[in-house]
């Protein structure tokens, strides 16, 4: 009996926490859940967290559980009514946009300052349907971690009928220097070696070192990356 009590218990608070964190979730608005930024995960990590408490830890009062959410939510709404006021403010709690790649030159730098390495703008790359970075013309990670792809105007989407041409198939890049290594592997995939490597490297005055990224496609077309450091005296974004 003393089991069916607790567990009845358990319901109510689950159910009288579910609602609360949805009125809270409401307050805050629909950007909460559609478009995290670093401070908006933190506090929907804690809300969370604490309603969590509320339902399964009976030792916890269920009156001081909610006051911690009551609270948590109204920073959250207060502080998303302020930073809709101040750019200033707006830049320091949900962060602002960081270009990684202007004009095909990757920003190394800002690559390093977000923590995003060349696999992951990669694999953002392909899942925005770009296999080929030399395709590229910008990207620029939003606050909330996305990449948005900007392609090259020679790239764009054209009507094949219209253009009279004949379309080519398309093939993957292997990527053969990442961040300054050498992949082994894929150079012997593309049926390459460390002395043609070398020798495109020298042909071009360019140093290993200096590569963030190296591909070569079917065609042994070369795309060489260099760790491009940007200038962070001029402001892209407000």
């Amino acid at each position: 009996m003393e089991l069916m009590g607790d567990l009845g218990i358990v319901a109510f608070r689950s159910v009288v926490s579910f609602i609360f964190l949805f009125l809270i979730t409401k307050l805050i608005g629909k950007k909460q859940v559609s478009e995290l930024s670093l401070f908006d995960y933190v506090i929907g990590i804690s809300i969370g967290n604490f309603a969590a408490e509320i339902s399964i830890n009976l030792e916890t009062s269920i009156f001081s559980g909610l006051l911690a959410v009551s609270i948590y939510g109204l920073v959250a709404y207060f502080i998303n009514f302020l930073t809709m006021k101040s750019i200033r403010l707006r830049r320091y709690f949900v962060g602002d946009p960081t270009i990684i790649i202007h004009q095909g030159k990757i920003f190394y730098n800002h690559l390093k300052k977000v923590k995003c390495d060349v696999n992951d703008l990669l694999e953002q790359a392909r899942m925005s349907g770009y296999f080929d970075l030399s395709e590229i013309a910008y990207a620029v990670m939003e606050a909330n971690g996305k990449i948005s792809f900007l392609q090259k105007a020679e790239y764009r989407p054209t009507t094949n009928q219209d253009m009279n041409n004949r379309v080519t198939p398309s093939s993957l890049c292997a990527n053969i220097v990442i961040d300054g290594q050498v992949m082994e592997e894929n150079l012997r995939q593309v049926h390459k070696d460390l002395k043609w490597l070398n020798h495109e490297l020298s042909i071009r005055g360019k140093n290993i070192e200096d590569m963030v990224l190296i591909t070569v496609d079917k065609d042994d077309k070369v795309c060489f990356y260099e760790k491009y450091i940007a200038d962070t005296t001029h402001d892209f974004f407000e």
